[in-house]
């Protein structure tokens, strides 16, 4: 049977939706700022297969989707890193400059191929100072945004983004950061919140105070210390946030309805000109 005819418009949009539908089935990662660099969460149960990793000096790597896909993503950008750091310098090795790398590769790859890459990619620099932090979002087909402050991606990234708007603010402390990530990850579709345990997650960070190698995983002691911190943090603000919630107005009166019988409607109870009945006056 001869293949119709598909036009390149709607060829991509299959690959696009293709690539989506992949993409939702995973579980979201989320980066966003703190006072001292950079903080990176994913759920992640395996303590082999890294969804974040380092690239560089003082750059990261975080990633969503199928991972035999975005390990040789993460590879190359780690060759690529390597390679011009040695023909250059190491200052020349940019969380821009990488991601552009990666857009173009990707954007290749969804272009040329059958089947385009199921993934989601945030490459992170920290800088001396929190203006000069750096965070790059690559999707599946190259395009590339730079996200000020905190962004989530992969799975349900909408929901996951909104819940976090609501509880990030610039210059928090590592806690604060980490309990708003965290309870943006547990956050579920119904309002309600699932506990994640230290097993569960795979965090680290890009500690701005580091010479040379920023970056850091958070694990054991210190991740079960940080869950426990944001724990507190989380059951101290819910009776705060009770008390400030504005009271509800008092219930208007009930309205007893109009008048009936066979005086309703008269204002004249046997007074002024018209008698009880509204029979005439007796003359005088």
């Amino acid at each position: 049977m001869p293949f119709g005819y598909v036009s390149p418009a709607q060829a991509m949009r299959d690959k696009a939706e293709y690539a989506r539908q992949g993409i939702a089935r995973g579980r979201s990662c989320v980066t966003l700022q703190y006072e001292g660099g950079i903080l990176l969460m994913a759920p992640n149960p395996s303590s082999a297969l890294h969804k974040i990793s380092e690239i560089y000096d003082r750059i990261a790597f975080a990633a969503v989707g199928r991972y035999n896909e975005y390990e040789n993503l993460r590879k190359a950008g780690i060759t690529y890193a390597d390679i011009t750091g040695y023909q250059f310098d190491r200052v020349d090795v940019t969380a821009r400059g990488i991601a552009n790398y990666y857009a173009q590769n990707l954007g290749t790859i969804f272009t040329e191929n059958l089947k385009p890459f199921e993934v989601e990619i945030v490459v992170a620099e920290v800088g001396t100072r929190p203006e000069t932090d750096q965070i790059y979002r690559i999707t599946f087909d190259g395009s590339v945004t730079d996200e000020p402050g905190f962004v989530a991606f992969g799975g349900q990234a909408d929901q996951v983004s909104a819940a976090l708007k609501e509880r990030y603010s610039p210059g928090m402390s590592l806690t604060e950061a980490f309990t708003a990530a965290l309870a943006a990850l547990s956050a579920s579709g119904n309002g309600e919140r699932s506990e994640v345990a230290a097993t569960q997650l795979e965090v680290a960070i890009l500690d701005r105070t580091r010479d040379h190698r920023a970056f850091r995983r958070i694990r054991a002691a210190r991740l079960e210390e940080l869950i426990a911190e944001s724990r507190a943090a989380e059951a101290k603000s819910a009776p705060e946030a009770a008390a400030d919630a504005p009271a509800s107005p008092p219930a208007p009166p009930a309205d007893s309805g109009p008048a009936t019988g066979p005086d309703a409607g008269s204002t004249d109870r046997g007074g002024g000109l018209g008698g009880a009945n509204g029979t005439p006056p007796n003359p005088l």
